[in-house]
């Protein structure tokens, strides 16, 4: 607070004038107080801000979710409706899409020795005879019909093969007439000698009819030399048989190996035809795979070399596709041949087709996905269905219906509670209490259970235990 000073006033006498006193503080007034009115109204806002602080409070309260009142707590018990419908209780198995009735087409075997013989020695390299180069072949997927050319292999060794036995069969034909020719030459030739060694020997004999009118030495000589003659000729005899049978012999092989040229040629032409596979059914074409030079896995296309009686495709009939699958040795014990099924593919889960079990194996065989000890039966289940996605070698699982009830209430395995009295209940009435009910239980599932008594259509149950 500031303060002032007074000036003082001059003295009327002219004299000095009179010491001014010491100034005073100047003093501030009170503040003036605030009227009763006014306090009032202030009190008045502050009871009206409190009023719409505890009117919205109470309002979030009571209509915000999750808020928790000061009252009693509200325990909320989930409940569901007994529905009528139909239950199934079914057996999942899992396996692989394969074709009942199908065939399987195997490369031609090539007949005939691997060797040369009876061919005049020509070849087609290290088994080249026997190599199959695939020229023409169907594509995967594609529907053919019984005759239809499906593959073509390389016939060109096989041709060579055919060609050059033909040529041997002509040779050898030509060789064994020469030699016919040459043993009648033979034989005639023979013959001469023989004759004219049996004149030798007559005249040797008639030489020795003078032996009367010659010396003793001559005589000698005569009887010598009829000796000779005679053993000469018997001689001569004797080896004409051999001669004979010696060509006789020569011209057998030669006609063996003409037999076996020509068997070889029949072969060989036969070979040539086996070049080209017609299909035996009607069906699609399923190809195989293989393991090509390098590692490279892959289907079998044109270009490759297969070997004699490899498989390469296969025809099957879609109208005959099953479901190879396995099933636990436990739940087999409740399956029965000509159960129904619903099949799925796994590829294509929009696929619902159904099925009947077909097959249920005699003996268990272990899994190498699994312990030792747990044994699996392996089933069959016939696609009734066909659908064209439905191919082999596609994975898919069944659910293969055991037992079924019809139009029967049906509720939540987790509204059967167990107690005293047995299987019961909780059935809320109209006025919200929870009346407990037991009941006799029929089919169950993996997640419902059919109710033969104490529960009608339209109940409403209680998913937990009420309080």
């Amino acid at each position: 607070m500031s303060t002032s000073s007074r000036v003082p006033a001059p003295d009327p006498g002219g004299g000095v004038p009179a010491q001014a006193p010491p100034p005073r503080p100047e003093v501030v007034p009170p503040p003036h107080p605030v009227p009763a009115k006014h306090r009032t109204a202030l009190w008045g806002v502050l009871l009206a801000v409190a009023l719409l602080g505890g009117g919205a409070a109470y309002y979030l309260n009571t209509q915000s979710p999750g808020k928790v009142s000061s009252g009693p707590p509200v325990v909320t018990i989930p409940t569901a409706v007994v529905a009528l419908g139909d239950l199934n209780a079914t057996v999942r198995v899992n396996g692989t899409v394969a074709a009942q009735n199908f065939a399987s087409l195997l490369a031609p075997r090539i007949m005939g020795s691997r060797g040369n013989l009876n061919r005049g020695g020509a070849g087609g390299g290290p088994g080249g005879d026997f190599n199959l180069v695939l020229l023409h072949l169907e594509k995967a997927g594609a529907r053919v019909k019984a005759g239809d050319v499906v593959a073509e292999f390389d016939p060109q060794f096989q041709m060579q093969r055919a060609d050059d036995y033909r040529d041997f069969v002509v040779q050898t034909e030509n060789s064994i007439k020469k030699m016919i020719a040459n043993l009648a030459a033979t034989k005639e030739a023979h013959d001469q000698t023989v004759r004219s060694s049996k004149a030798d020997w007559d005249k040797a004999v008639l030489d020795l009819k003078t032996i009367d009118i010659r010396s003793a030495i001559d005589a000698e000589k005569y009887k010598l030399a009829v000796e000779e003659a005679q053993a000469k000729y018997k001689q001569l005899v004797y080896e004409s048989s051999l001669v004979e049978e010696s060509q006789q012999s020569a011209i057998k092989v030669s006609q063996l190996n003409l037999q076996q040229s020509r068997i070889e040629l029949q072969r060989a032409e036969a070979n040539v035809q086996r070049m080209v596979i017609k299909s035996p059914m009607d069906g699609i074409v399923v190809m195989q795979s293989l393991v090509r030079p390098g590692g490279e896995f892959g289907q079998i296309r044109e270009g490759d070399q297969i070997f004699a009686g490899q498989p390469f495709m296969s025809i099957v009939d879609p109208s005959s596709m099953v479901l190879n699958a396995t099933v636990n040795q436990v739940d087999a014990e409740r399956l029965r041949l000509g159960l129904k099924a619903s099949f799925r593919l796994d590829a294509y889960p929009d696929i619902e087709l159904p099925a009947t079990l077909d097959g249920i194996g005699a003996m268990a065989k272990t899994s190498a996905f699994r312990a030792s000890w747990v044994g699996e039966i392996p089933v069959r289940l016939k696609i009734q269905k066909m659908d064209p996605r439905v191919i082999p070698d596609l994975t898919g699982s069944a659910e293969i219906v055991v037992s079924s009830e019809k139009n029967v209430p049906l509720v939540s395995r987790a509204a059967v509670f167990e107690d005293e009295a047995g299987q019961v209940v909780f059935v809320q009435g109209a006025d919200g209490a929870w009346t407990k009910k037991k009941v006799e239980l029929g089919l169950p599932n993996y997640t419902a259970v059919a109710i033969r008594s104490g529960v009608q259509q339209g109940d409403v149950i209680a998913l937990q235990r009420p309080m």
